[in-house]
């Protein structure tokens, strides 16, 4: 197969609104070094990093809502800091292995593959370190992306779609990261906030599978797609909730409310949260926490066998991301409109040029 020596995607230019994603035509096709992977993709994922990484609302400056957020001023706003623009982002990926570097012998050209969003890095210095796909390394907004060999996990046998693995990989591993830190069992009674999104959808087909009772945070209007999902109960955002009701709760909403999830879980249990869209300040009590032995969890990093078990259940076909539209890869703009508005539950994927199967 002869390659292209460039490429279609979209480049972001710095921090600010959809005018910073830029369509370009002459992108360099990246040639894989040694141990590296050419991987042409077949579907990307939208997600909420992607979009606050935009907007740089990661800096510490900012700590509004994150649809407060404009990137004006900011200089510091992706995961770890400063980015290096142009990048290309996208840290949601479904491809087809089109070349390898020298000294690649676990994949082979043709293997449909994921890829986790925290790449790890440990170091000595740095035993917990991470590198984001389409952040710190570029992504897969373009239609070729250039992976470590080890990064890949093959899923050409899965009976999913490609469209369905690319909701999977961010959405997903951040939900089962957090599950895994609260320690939810079978027969837990779990509370998860934002559930009609993509993280949030995933936790509660996560946690029903771990045998969980899950109570689900959602609008009315998407309250049927949730309960599809596994939840046993719904209730309104803004809902009072019970003191001591649940065994552990899963938050991605953050802001003032995260103060009532903490009467709501039972003395001795867990917190999860990842994600703050409602406003990383959250206004607390401490009594609440120590006097009640509530352990908080604050989940980035992911040990590799917790996408391990997603890669599992894909190839087992034992996950069913709800996947609510496909755009093409130049309406990434208006896709990410469309992500923001909450209009839809579960996900939305963008197909590059030329991904036809």
């Amino acid at each position: 197969m002869t390659l292209p020596k460039r490429m279609s995607g979209v480049l972001l230019t710095g921090h600010g609104g959809p005018d910073k994603l830029q369509w370009s035509d002459d992108i360099p096709v990246p040639d894989p070094g040694p141990g590296q992977v050419l991987v042409r993709v077949l579907a990307a994922g939208v997600n909420n990093t992607d979009i606050n990484t935009r907007l740089g609302w990661y800096a510490r400056e900012v700590t509004g809502a994150t649809d407060q957020a404009t990137g004006d001023g900011v200089q510091t706003g992706g995961w770890d800091g400063a980015l290096a623009f142009p990048r290309i982002q996208g840290g949601d990926l479904c491809g087809a292995v089109v070349a390898l570097g020298d000294g690649v012998t676990t994949t082979e050209i043709g293997r449909r593959v994921t890829a986790p969003l925290c790449l790890p890095r440990p170091s000595l210095a740095n035993p917990v370190g991470i590198e984001v796909l389409g952040s710190e390394r570029d992504g897969a907004f373009a239609q070729y992306c250039l992976l470590e060999q080890g990064d890949l996990c093959d899923v050409t046998t899965s009976p999913l779609t490609d469209v369905e693995i690319a909701a999977i990989p961010c959405a997903y591993s951040t939900a089962e990261g957090m599950l895994a830190r609260a320690g939810i069992t079978s027969g837990q009674t779990v509370l998860i906030t934002g559930a009609s999104g993509g993280v949030g959808m995933a936790a509660v087909e996560l946690a029903t599978l771990r045998g969980a009772r899950v109570t689900a945070m959602t609008s009315p209007a998407k309250a049927d797609a949730v309960r599809a999902a596994g939840a046993v109960q719904t209730l309104d955002r803004g809902a009072t909730l019970p003191d001591d009701g649940f065994d552990a709760a899963i938050d991605v909403v953050g802001g003032p409310g995260f103060a009532s999830l903490i009467t709501a879980t039972r003395p001795g249990g867990h917190i999860a949260f990842a994600g703050a869209i409602a406003g990383p300040m959250a206004g607390i009590d401490l009594r609440d926490v120590y006097l009640r032995d509530i352990t908080l969890h604050g989940c980035t990093f992911q040990a590799p066998e917790i996408f391990a078990r997603l890669v599992a259940l894909i190839n087992a076909g034992r996950l069913k991301p709800l996947v609510s539209h496909c755009y093409p890869l130049a309406e990434i703009a208006r896709a990410q409109k469309d992500f923001q508005s909450k209009a839809y539950p579960g996900k939305l994927v963008l197909i590059p040029p030329g991904a036809d199967r």
